[in-house]
């Protein structure tokens, strides 16, 4: 069923006191060991969270200093992880039982309270805290459209630590309007290729380069690596500040990606920015774990920020979108004569393979318009030159556009924002 609500999440730092601190890590604590009870018992007889609840909630009340709620919203997040191990079976993965070690916990309206003078309290395994919330100076900063607003509400929330630090990603969500509903159900749609070599291609012909992040990446693994083999205290505290690095660097190269993704939809005037299934992305690209929460964490951000000026972002199927031929249609693994170039064995054009990639991601949704019942068929595809449809016609941009008359990748770039 279609989701009616727009979602967005703010993230903001907390300021908090020592005792804040000590009662903090202590819900976290028992937040871990209450979720991980809670899967013990159910893994291997249920994963719904109407099963889940009743069958461990009072293990977990019983074992754990979790409040009433807590131990509710455990058991839920026990299901949630469970589900997702079945599911990756099903799709032929290995998935062996979850367990919780990442410093967080989630929030709901009943154990957290956002206040107009920028506090929040939560609830620990004691008390209820009040802090502050570490909101920029300006007035204007992304978070203030949230709080207090009367069209958005708070869901569900998760606070982590991190860095010595705590930050709260708040949940919020307002109603669709008729026009969101049917925002880009017709219009135009930006293909997106997202791989190694580069990190994303559009169907226009931008080129994001990713062989600095990968190599990075290969960089941090081998200090973990390293620093997991040694196995010292000291190593442990220096594995959790490099993985520190490590995240921040990853969310600054996704921070200039994701804006240049939304840049280009914006330039060509596009109502929908298409991705290829993130499902087993790591599994088709050979791609690492740090690639894999790369891709994850550019399509949240394009998301959101696309979302934020009117433009949907979906998936669609990744089925042969690197083997065919995205001018005539024709598809055979030898079309990918190498990891970086695409030849066609039918018609013979050649394109770089990300950006062959890319436009069938974007005609791929545009296709789906003509199987809707929701759609008139009317979408086309941005290109660099100007804009497709399925049977073939083109429309191209007017005089004046900034574009070339033939859609030829750009440049590479050194820098992977592109």
């Amino acid at each position: 069923m279609a989701d009616d609500y727009v979602r967005r999440t703010a993230i903001t730092r907390l300021s908090v006191d020592d005792e804040q601190r000590e009662l903090l890590e202590e819900t976290i604590s028992e937040w871990k060991r209450g979720c991980q009870l809670a899967t013990d018992m159910a893994w291997g007889k249920c994963n719904a969270k109407s099963d889940v609840q009743p069958l461990a909630y009072d293990d977990v009340r019983e074992h754990t200093d979790l409040g009433s709620q807590h131990a509710i919203l455990a058991t839920h997040q026990a299901a949630q992880a469970i589900t997702g191990c079945l599911e990756r079976r099903s799709n032929g993965k290995q998935a062996s039982k979850p367990t919780f070690t990442a410093p967080t916990i989630k929030y709901d309206t009943r154990t957290m309270t956002l206040f107009d003078d920028d506090t929040v309290s939560l609830s620990t395994t004691e008390s209820r805290v009040r802090c502050e919330l570490a909101l920029p100076e300006a007035e204007d900063g992304y978070q203030r459209q949230y709080l207090g607003s009367d069209h958005w509400s708070v869901t569900e929330t998760t606070l982590t630590a991190r860095d010595d630090d705590y930050f709260l990603h708040i949940g919020f969500r307002r109603p669709k309007t008729d026009t969101e509903r049917d925002t880009a159900e017709d219009g135009t749609v930006l293909g997106v290729d997202l791989g190694i070599e580069n990190l994303a291609v559009t169907s226009t012909a931008r080129f994001i380069n990713g062989r600095e992040l990968s190599h990075n990446l290969r960089e941090f693994e081998k200090v973990r690596a390293g620093l997991q083999q040694t196995g010292t205290r000291s190593a442990h505290r220096t594995l959790e500040q490099s993985s520190g690095r490590e995240r921040r660097y990853v969310r600054d190269v996704v921070h200039q990606a994701s804006n240049a993704i939304v840049d280009e939809a914006l330039r060509y005037e596009c109502d929908m920015i298409a991705f290829e299934d993130l499902t087993d992305i790591r599994d088709r690209t050979g791609a690492s774990w740090g690639h894999k929460w790369a891709f994850r964490t550019l399509y949240e951000q394009v998301e959101y920020k696309a979302e934020a000026v009117g433009i949907s972002v979906k998936q669609v199927g990744s089925a042969y979108t690197s083997q065919r031929c995205a001018e005539c249609g024709f598809t055979a693994d030898e079309n990918r004569a190498t990891r970086t170039e695409f030849r066609c064995v039918k018609c013979e054009s050649g394109a770089n393979a990300d950006y062959n990639a890319a436009k069938n991601i974007g005609i791929r949704y545009v296709r789906r318009g003509q199987q809707s019942s929701r759609r008139t068929g009317d979408s086309q595809l941005a290109l660099k030159s100007g804009t497709v449809t399925p049977s073939g016609g083109f429309t191209a941009h007017p005089d004046g556009f900034e574009a070339e008359l033939t859609d030829k990748p750009l440049p590479q770039r050194a820098n992977p924002s592109g």
